[in-house]
């Protein structure tokens, strides 16, 4: 005899397949208390098994989706969950479908991300070396800036012009010849304007 949650295996399936090797599929059996399918096991269990914990976190089965939540497996992989309440014909809880995506391994690939982005404080121009990049640190040291406080250049106040120009003359691009048309231009300020403030920043260091 075929059992009323047997329709749902192809779903299971389906899913498991679809983030494999990074989730678990589960179908609990509401009316027996266990696990009726399991697919790509990372918690261990097996079809038979006990549902508690699933249980308890569907104690209220009026909604039709429980979730995501945070849940702990054995080895203190992290698992961002869901859960969705299966209805027979007449709309009453027969079973859960719970979808355990690990995510130990994407909170690695986020930090690696974040490392990778992340700028490094400018480097100081003085050297010849470094003298044919200082427009591309002048920009990036602009970009930063506006990264870092949530800005866009339009949205630019007086104060944020000071940090930025104080940050440029730090790193030595003024130093460099051509710069003030250059920052002129990149901040869309005046030249007389830049040498003001750039008088202020000198004279409170």
């Amino acid at each position: 005899m075929t059992h009323e949650l047997d329709k749902y295996l192809p779903v299971a399936e389906a899913v498991a397949a679809l983030l494999r090797p990074h989730a678990e599929v589960v179908i609990h059996d509401l009316e027996t208390g266990n696990i009726r399918h399991i697919v790509n096991p990372l918690s261990r269990r097996q079809a038979g098994a006990s549902s508690m914990t699933e249980m308890e976190v569907a104690s209220s089965l009026e909604a039709s989706v429980i979730g995501p939540y945070r849940k702990t497996n054995w080895d203190r992989r992290q698992l961002r969950s869901v859960t969705a309440v299966l209805r027979n014909d007449a709309g009453h809880p027969v079973g859960l479908l719970c979808i355990n995506l690990d995510i130990s391994a994407f909170e690695g690939a986020v930090a690696f991300i974040r490392r990778l982005i992340e700028f490094s404080p400018a480097p100081v121009l003085h050297s010849d070396l470094f003298k044919p990049e200082w427009k591309e640190t002048a920009s990036t040291i602009l970009s930063a800036y506006l990264a870092s406080n949530k800005l866009t250049e339009a949205a630019m106040s007086r104060d944020d012009h000071l940090a930025v120009l104080r940050l440029l003359d730090e790193a030595g691009i003024f130093d460099m010849r051509g710069a003030m048309p250059h920052v002129t231009q990149m901040l869309r300020l005046s030249r007389s304007t830049v040498y003001n403030m750039l008088n202020e920043i000198r004279k409170n260091p």
